[in-house]
C-alpha cells in the first residue's frame, strides 16, 4: 500500500521527515494518512462497529484515564449517532494496520477547535492494549499532528494528562510538547475530578525527538 514506506522506523525523527511527503486525498476527496506501519483516516460512519469492538476490548485498559460512561455507552448504535453528529470543531483520526485492516488499533482526536486569532485544539489519545510499548502511538499521533499543523492551519495543539501517567508524559515530550502548567481538578476521570498537567506544541517548534515507545 505504501511501498518503500513500509520498512520499520526506529527513529521518529526519519518519520518525520517522510511524513510531509505521505498524505494524500483519496479519490472521493476523503483525507488518508499514510505511516510506516498504518493507515488513518478521519472516523465515518463506516467505523462505528469498529470504534465500539475497540472500546470494548480495551474497557479494562482505558478505564483509568478515561470519564465513566453509562451502560450502553459504546454499542454501535450509540458510536453511529455521535459520528452523524461530528462538525468542525473537531478531527476524529482512526487508525488501522496495513496489514490487518479489520480493527482499529489507535485512535487521535482533535476536539474544540478554535479559529480566528487563537487556531488551536486540544489533543486526545489512545492506542489497543495489544500494541502498547510498539511505538504505534507515537506514529499515529505525529501523523495527525503535522495533518492539523499542514493542511488545517493550526497554530497550536494542546494536551494534558494526569500526573502520575509517565507513559503519557514521556510520549508528549518526546512528540515535542512542552509542559506550560497545571491545572487542579481539571478533569471528571474514572469518577473523580483530577489534576492535570498541561502541555501544548505549536507549529514552529522543532518535531518529535528519539525513538517512541508507548
Amino acid at each position: 500500500m505504501c511501498g518503500g514506506l513500509c520498512g520499520k522506523v526506529q527513529d521518529l525523527r526519519v518519520f518525520y521527515d517522510l511524513l510531509t511527503g505521505a498524505v494524500r486525498m483519496c479519490c472521493a476527496g476523503e483525507m488518508e494518512l499514510i505511516t510506516p506501519r498504518t493507515f488513518i483516516r478521519r472516523r465515518s460512519i463506516g467505523d462505528a462497529s469498529a470504534l465500539s469492538a475497540y472500546y470494548l476490548r480495551n474497557a479494562e485498559h482505558l478505564a483509568a484515564w478515561e470519564p465513566e460512561r453509562l451502560t450502553g455507552y459504546h454499542r454501535q448504535l450509540e458510536w453511529l449517532r455521535r459520528i452523524e453528529a461530528d462538525g468542525a470543531d473537531a478531527v476524529h483520526l482512526v487508525a488501522r494496520l496495513q496489514d490487518a485492516p479489520q480493527e482499529i488499533v489507535a485512535i487521535c482526536s482533535f476536539t474544540g477547535i478554535a479559529r480566528g486569532v487563537f487556531q488551536a485544539c486540544h489533543m486526545g489519545l489512545s492506542v489497543d492494549a495489544a500494541h502498547q510499548g510498539s511505538g504505534l502511538m507515537a506514529e499515529v499521533a505525529e501523523a495527525g499532528i503535522q495533518h492539523m499543523f499542514q493542511t488545517e492551519g493550526l497554530h497550536r495543539i494542546m494536551a494534558s494528562h494526569l500526573p502520575e501517567n509517565q507513559r503519557s508524559a514521556a510520549l508528549l515530550q518526546r512528540l515535542g510538547f512542552s509542559r506550560e502548567g497545571y491545572a487542579r481538578k481539571y478533569l471528571k476521570i474514572a469518577g473523580s475530578w483530577r489534576d492535570h498537567v498541561l502541555t501544548a506544541r505549536l507549529a514552529e517548534d522543532a518535531g518529535p525527538e528519539g525513538d517512541q515507545t508507548w
